[in-house]
């Protein structure tokens, strides 16, 4: 398959099932952060808890910038 169809694929289920896609994205990304927060923790802490660790940061973040552009354009909501 190629690039430009896996991008439109992509596209028609973030429309059609939002909620999953997003938690998926959380996942991805998650796959990134949790190891990098288990190694800067030096083994002191447990896998699961990087992964919760992780997952807490990315809902952090996501929070953050929601509420930024709630302050900043109000009138969207």
């Amino acid at each position: 398959m190629r690039l430009p169809a896996l991008i439109e694929l992509a596209q028609i289920q973030l429309r059609r099932r939002p909620w999953s896609s997003l938690i998926f994205l959380g996942m991805c990304l998650n796959l990134i952060i949790a190891p990098a927060v288990y190694a800067a923790a030096g083994g002191e802490i447990e896998r699961s808890s990087a992964w919760a660790i992780g997952l807490l940061g990315l809902l952090t973040l996501g929070l953050s910038i929601y509420l930024f552009v709630v302050i900043f354009q109000p009138e969207r909501f």
